[in-house]
C-alpha cells in the first residue's frame, strides 16, 4: 500500500464515526450581502457592472462574443462537447477533450459556468458541469457560457445554489495577484482574459 493510500485511510477512518454532525448554523444572510454593490437595476444589469468591475468582459450574443474574440490572436481551443457546433465560425481549431500533454498550445478555454454572483461580479464554475477545469485555467482566454437565469443576485442566495458538488471555483474577473511588491498583475496564475457568454 502506498503512502498516499495509507494517509486516505486514515482520513477515512477517522471521518466514519462523524455520521451525526452538527447542522449548519442558522444566520440572518442579509447581513452578510453589500447592499451598495447590489443596488441599481435587475441581477443580470448587476453582475454587468461587477464583473466589467474586476475587468472580465460580458458578451450577450455570438456576434459580441466574435467581436470580442477577433482581437485576440487565437488558433487553438479545447472547449465543452456540447458547445462545439455553437462555436462554428470563430476560425479556431477545437478540441473537445483537453490534453495535457500540450497544454500550452491552447489559446481559449469555453465551458459552462453553473451560475454567477451579481453582487461580487464572479462566475461559479461546479466540476460537475464543467467537462475539464484545466480549460478554463489554462488558456489565456476563458470564456463562460452563462445561462441569464442563473446570474444570483447576492453571494448568500449563490452559495444556497451549490449543491453537494466537491469542488466549485469563484471565477472574478481575470487571474490576479499582487505577491511581488504590491503591484497587481492579471493573467499570472490563470487566463488574462475572461469572457462571460450570457445566453437565454
Amino acid at each position: 500500500m502506498s503512502s498516499k493510500q495509507q494517509i486516505l485511510n486514515k482520513v477515512r477512518q477517522a471521518l466514519s464515526d462523524k455520521q451525526n454532525r452538527a447542522p449548519y448554523p442558522v444566520y440572518d444572510t442579509a447581513e452578510y450581502v453589500a447592499k451598495p454593490r447590489v443596488e441599481g437595476g435587475s441581477a443580470e444589469q448587476v453582475f454587468r457592472r461587477n464583473f466589467a468591475a474586476v475587468h472580465g468582459i460580458v458578451v450577450g450574443d455570438f456576434e459580441e462574443l466574435k467581436a470580442v474574440l477577433a482581437k485576440q490572436p487565437l488558433k487553438k481551443g479545447c472547449c465543452d462537447p456540447a458547445l462545439t457546433a455553437k462555436l462554428q465560425g470563430l476560425h479556431i481549431e477545437w478540441e473537445s477533450e483537453f490534453n495535457r500533454n500540450k497544454f500550452d498550445e491552447y489559446d481559449i478555454g469555453v465551458t459552462f459556468a453553473s451560475g454567477a454572483v451579481a453582487e461580487t461580479g464572479s462566475l461559479m464554475l461546479k466540476d460537475r458541469a464543467t467537462a475539464d477545469r484545466l480549460s478554463a485555467l489554462a488558456p489565456w482566454v476563458h470564456v463562460a457560457v452563462l445561462k441569464r437565469s442563473e446570474i444570483y443576485l447576492t453571494l448568500p442566495e449563490a452559495l444556497q445554489r451549490l449543491g453537494d458538488d466537491p469542488n466549485v471555483i469563484l471565477v472574478t474577473g481575470p487571474s490576479k495577484t499582487a505577491d511581488v511588491e504590491g503591484i497587481l498583475i492579471e493573467g499570472v496564475h490563470g487566463p488574462g482574459v475572461q469572457i462571460a457568454w450570457l445566453v437565454d
